[in-house]
């Protein structure tokens, strides 16, 4: 064993202080200098994670206290984004369970924490922010070790260690009534109680690779935790590919080791260590190294099947290639799989149609980060709405993925929140309540999850939290209801006026304001009944000598409803898709022609 080294991830939920706890760990440790300027959540490191406030991709960072290293695996909280947690925790021996002293473990705490105890990996208890208002450490110690009782820790898991602290203060401490002094408690509790890496350091080098990077000067990077051995710049290694078993001779270009949020060059690593290693053009995540040719592959732990499938298309819209560069199906399939290639939790396949490309996830959060990050690249392109994956059941019955969902709301909105569980076929299963609100706990079909955050939202006014975990896959639900509205649709191309606006909102709430740019077959807002309304949204007022009521319009205008990218995913329906540019998102009708759209309409009613 290297005893000089500590691996470890931290689990969390999104906004609990996992980042900012990483910052204090690496400002204790010595990694930023004193005159340094450093960005709030460093470890965020993606331009997305920093707006959304989450972590996306699993990363390593190290951290040097009383000659030990000890490496920090900052894994996503979010559940769309385990085949990430996954292989982290392969990396690691033990967890930091960060738990807010207010909001106590949340679901996808639960998600995480359950990989790493079946894992075997020892647990950390650090309950964040005891300086807000309201927060109860005690209450919530309480909490996690009932979580820890109903995943089936050990008990030698179920005797953790708990520190208490305020990760933005940069304060940890054994017990409550401990001076409030710096972060020296939790490192002492991680090296006394994380056992170092277990390795060999006298066999032949072997690795199993558990994240990809990318360099611009190297290529690929194979990033993982080296059981065996030692390996040296310029050494001959065997890639053992995880697809196939074919093994493949390379030979070590470049070796990096993690240093504060950096990387430094290395010349050796050794059974133990943490590294990233270059001088292989076609190496996958699961894919093992080894210094002998005839050494055994790896086990790698399979990635949680995708649950949902949609479809991204070329963009063959009237305002096509107006802002985007990247907009034929070439583009779009090349960089779909350059993402495969570091995203292992995402499936891609051409479609039967030419240009449509089908892409199967864990979730609409995953593939939306997916979209977000192909627009700001230059693209242009169409989503469809999302579809489950169903599977057939061994004696040819119809299965659904099924999901449990945790929702949080304040007291008066629990009746239209459970209105709305049960029109999307949700049952409940458990309520709780604290001081003014209401946990929700229900087991509902994929099918039923998609848009339901949303409507939290709304009916909340932003104050309901949603979160859900896979659960099982069971018998299909039949219909369920989740939109039960209809749209405005727009008839004519051109700029959109005032004038014709606010006629329009008297059919309904406006997605567009004046000024901007619309086709036939747009979608220009929300019909309150269950049916769609073509409308004009370029009508201009006749001009005439005379002053007439309509003259102050503007000012009857309600602004315009304006959508997320997340938000327009879950919105759209089957007939619906909707299009990603650089600079704008449009929702608008599969089929823009009124008359194609009837025609298409009266086929699919024959046919059923």
């Amino acid at each position: 064993m290297n005893q000089n080294i500590r691996n470890i991830a931290i689990i969390a939920h999104v906004d609990h202080g996992k980042t900012t706890l990483v910052d204090q760990l690496l400002k204790h440790g010595g990694a930023f200098r004193a005159n340094q300027q450093v960005a709030e959540r460093a470890m965020d490191s993606m331009d997305l994670e920093r707006e959304k406030g989450i972590t996306i991709k699993a990363k390593n960072t190290a951290v040097r206290w009383h000659e030990k290293t000890i490496n920090i695996l900052d894994t996503p909280g979010h559940a769309d984004f385990g085949g990430e947690v996954e292989r982290a925790l392969r990396m690691v021996d033990g967890v930091l369970l960060l738990v807010d002293a207010y909001d106590g473990p949340q679901a996808q705490t639960r998600f995480v924490l359950r990989k790493a105890l079946a894992h075997g990996l020892k647990v950390v208890i650090v309950i964040n922010k005891i300086d807000r208002e309201n927060a109860d450490p005690a209450k919530m110690y309480d909490k996690v070790l009932e979580l820890l009782m109903e995943l089936n820790a050990t008990e030698e898991q179920f005797d953790a260690p708990v520190v208490y602290g305020s990760g933005r203060d940069g304060y940890m401490k054994r017990k409550l009534t401990d001076e409030n002094k710096d972060m020296t408690p939790l490192f002492d509790v991680i090296l006394e109680h994380v056992p170092p890496p277990f390795a060999r350091p006298n066999q032949p080098f072997h690795m199993l690779v558990s994240n990809i990077d990318w360099s611009d000067y190297v290529g690929r990077i194979a990033v993982g935790k080296i059981l065996c051995g030692s390996v040296s710049l310029s050494d001959p290694v065997w890639v053992i590919r995880h697809s196939d078993g074919k093994r493949i001779r390379g030979k070590i270009t470049k070796l990096f080791e993690y240093a504060g949020l950096g990387t430094t060059d290395s010349s050796t690593a050794y059974a133990g260590d943490i590294v990233g290693l270059a001088g292989f053009e076609d190496i996958d995540i699961g894919d093992t190294l080894a210094a002998a040719e005839d050494a055994h592959p790896l086990p790698f732990t399979e990635i949680d099947p995708p649950t949902l499938e949609m479809q991204f298309s070329v963009n063959d819209g009237p305002l096509v290639g107006q802002e985007g560069k990247l907009v034929t199906s070439r583009q779009i399939r090349e960089r779909l799989m350059r993402e495969l290639k570091t995203n292992v939790s995402l499936f891609i396949d051409d479609a039967d149609r030419a240009g449509t490309f089908n892409v199967k996830a864990r979730g609409a959060m995953q593939v939306a980060v997916l979209v977000e990050t192909m627009r700001r690249e230059g693209f242009e392109l169409l989503v469809s709405r999302p579809t489950v994956i169903e599977r057939t059941g061994p004696n040819g019955e119809r299965l659904e993925p099924y999901e449990t969902v945790w929702i949080e709301v304040p007291d008066e909105c629990v009746g239209s929140i459970m209105q709305n569980l049960a029109n999307r076929k949700g049952q409940i299963t458990n309520m709780e309540k604290h001081n003014t609100t209401t946990m929700i706990e229900a087991t509902i079909t994929t099918r039923g999850l998609i848009g339901l955050e949303i409507d939290v939202v709304n009916a909340t006014s932003g104050r309901g939290v949603t979160s859900h975990l896979f659960k099982e896959y069971g018998p299909y639900a039949g219909e369920v209801l989740t939109r039960i509205t209809g749209t405005l649709i727009a008839t004519e191309a051109g700029e959109t006026t005032t004038y014709a606006l606010v006629m329009c909102q008297e059919r309904g709430k406006l997605f567009v304001s004046p000024g901007e740019q619309v086709y036939e077959g747009m979608i220009v807002g929300e019909n309150p009944r269950n049916e769609d309304i073509s409308v004009n949204a370029v009508r201009e007022k006749k001009l005439t000598n005379f002053r007439s009521q309509g003259e102050g319009v503007a000012a009857g205008l309600t602004p315009a409803t304006k959508m997320s990218l997340e938000r327009s995913i879950e919105y759209i329906a089957a007939d619906e898709l909707f299009e990603v540019t650089p600079k704008t998102l449009r929702l608008r009708k599969r089929i823009l022609n009124s008359g194609e759209r009837q025609k298409a309409r009266k086929q699919a009613k024959a046919q059923s």
